[in-house]
């Protein structure tokens, strides 16, 4: 692709140095510095699965699950008790 940016004189000049003693062009010398100024994306972490275990279970003697001050009291005991 084609643009046109503005450099310093100065750089240019050594960028074009370098060009000619490395045999390559200025925009492979361009390209380069830019790539290694320019992190590459890094790869997305790996996703997170998140595994079921599911149960079957009965409901203890005595709880309703319609009492929420009730389920907060039981619950509110049984962590006094551990």
């Amino acid at each position: 692709m084609k643009t046109t940016v503005d450099l310093d004189e100065q750089l240019l000049r050594a960028a074009r140095q370098r060009a000619a003693a490395q045999g390559k062009s200025l925009g492979e010398i361009i390209e380069d510095a830019l790539r290694r100024t320019i992190p590459a994306p890094s790869a997305p972490d790996a996703r997170f699965e998140l595994s079921w275990r599911t149960e079957r279970g009965r409901l203890r003697p005595g709880v309703r699950l319609d009492d929420r001050q009730g389920l907060f009291d039981l619950m509110e005991r049984r962590e006094r008790s551990l």
